[in-house]
């Protein structure tokens, strides 16, 4: 928001509507903006079910009352939260996922708005302004540099570049190796702390911003007069318009950047580096900085859900059943408002049209008929003999069965302390003892149960021991892409 914007009507307005001006007014934002603040964002927590929500609401709840009052709070924790999600509060976003009849609650970007704004209202021991003012020439630099079309002054400004670095070199080979002091560290460090936080409430209004467009689509198609094939073309060219907007090619961008492994493990490197030093370290940072890139990568990896979802229920909100029964539906709805146009000037006496009572059809089990066989089974008058043949019944027993379920734990356990694990690092915590099957079993339980990713490039062996009948044990190698298990 610009400050043109900022006159006395559109203040006015946001303090009326606006979400985020409503939490900060409201007499019980101490308990939504610390309850929301310690189960969302601070976990980095995308979307909880309500029995679980409701659970953590009401042992705070519980907490207040002890020290407050039993009158404190009056409602119960489901109360709460449905009142929270309602449309004239906007702080909690309450929707059903495909398949589920629970209630699912998430942050909206305006809440999450607000709870930065007052994490900022806290009174902080050190200011730094250095680094914020050299991210500020350096984005200059890039957008001057990213918009010169003059190959001669891009020249100048790469050799320039290289005149600096050989600068540098000579000086630090020299012995003259110049070193951020603590103030410098402290600097930088509060700003990537600040920055990062940021970057995780942005995942939040992205995906808001795609379910709007997405709601756009959803509108025309309703209101949509024209044919059917008229419309598929207008809608692919707004999906692609949603692909190809900034902000689709921005977090395109930013995903691909961060998928990299390579980047992943340079991140770890460096923040590893830098929590080690004794500078930020006073500082007392907060532990869950160590895997912030995980955490990055995991709200992409929601966003990226809920736009892949979005796009299917497009699909299948455009098959032929759907289409016909839309436009029977709005057909209905004109109708409906063009005979309530009619009847508005002049009300007629009497009803003006019935509608039959809902009523549930009912059935008790002991009205159902028992089964009747069609046909009378005959049964054959026949002795059983036993064989001649001699079998070795020992193959019987010696069927490979593989446990899924302590598979599965397993990979459970492992994504307990990290966002993602390797096909590879799983075997290498707990053998093949099975052989093939248990590796198929891993790559069922990949496709079936776990999120995935898979890498073409980056193929990586496998190793497991089989013991052969005469006792010699072998060693089996399989060659496969990279599999990577997520949460």
């Amino acid at each position: 928001m610009t400050d043109s914007t900022l006159d006395f009507a559109t203040l006015d307005a946001l303090r009326a509507y606006h979400p985020a001006w409503r939490l900060l007014r409201s007499d019980h934002a101490p308990l939504i903006t610390s309850f929301l603040h310690r189960v969302f964002v601070a976990p980095n927590v995308r979307v909880m079910g309500a029995a679980d929500l409701a659970e953590a609401l009401e042992d705070q709840l519980y907490a207040l009352r002890q020290t407050l009052g039993e009158t404190a709070f009056p409602k119960s924790a489901l109360a709460y939260l449905n009142d929270w999600a309602a449309p004239d509060k906007g702080w909690l976003r309450k929707f059903y996922r495909p398949g589920t009849d629970e209630p699912q609650f998430d942050l909206t970007p305006a809440t999450e708005k607000a709870i930065a704004w007052l994490t900022q209202l806290a009174e902080r021991q050190f200011v730094g302004t250095e680094s914020r003012l050299l991210v500020l020439f350096d984005l200059l630099r890039q957008m001057s540099e990213g918009s010169e079309t003059d190959p001669a002054k891009r020249l100048a400004e790469l050799q320039r570049k290289r005149d600096e670095i050989d600068t540098e070199i000579a000086r630090v080979m020299s012995g003259d190796v110049t070193l951020l002091d603590d103030t410098g560290l402290k600097d930088r460090f509060q700003q990537f702390m600040r920055s990062a936080r940021e970057l995780l409430a942005d995942f939040r209004e992205v995906e808001s911003n795609f379910r709007r467009l997405d709601r756009q689509v959803r509108e025309r198609i309703a209101l949509w007069d024209g044919g059917k094939g008229a419309l598929l073309e207008e809608i692919m060219g707004a999906r692609e318009a949603i692909a190809d907007s900034d902000q689709g090619r921005s977090f395109r961008a930013f995903w691909e950047f961060l998928l990299s492994s390579r980047r992943q493990e340079e991140l770890s490197a460096r923040l590893d580096q830098v929590l080690a030093l004794p500078a930020i370290g006073a500082l007392n940072p907060d532990i869950r900085l160590r895997r912030v890139h995980y955490d990055w990568l995991e709200a992409g990896e929601h966003t990226q859900r809920t736009v892949a979802l979005l796009s299917q229920q497009l699909r299948r909100f455009l098959d032929d059943q759907a289409w016909l029964e839309n436009r029977r539906i709005m057909d209905l709805l004109h109708g409906i408002e063009s005979k309530a146009l009619a009847l508005r000037s002049k009300l007629p006496d009497g009803p003006v049209m019935e509608i039959a009572e809902s009523r549930a059809d009912i059935e008790l089990p002991l009205e159902r008929p028992l089964f009747t066989p069609a046909v009378k089974p005959v049964i054959a008058d026949l002795s059983v003999e036993a064989g001649d043949d001699d079998i070795d019944a020992g193959a019987l027993f010696e069927q490979v069965v593989v446990d899924r379920a302590l598979l599965m734990r397993h990979i459970r356990q492992s994504l307990q302390d990290r966002a993602q694990t390797t096909l590879r690092e799983l075997i290498e915590r707990r053998p093949l003892e099975q052989g093939l099957a248990e590796l198929v079993a891993y790559l069922q339980l990949g496709s079936e149960t776990f999120a995935t990713a898979i890498k073409e490039d980056r193929p990586e062996p496998i190793e497991w021991s089989v013991t052969l009948p005469d006792g010699e044990t072998r060693i089996r190698r399989a060659r496969l892409p990279r599999v990577i298990f997520m949460r």
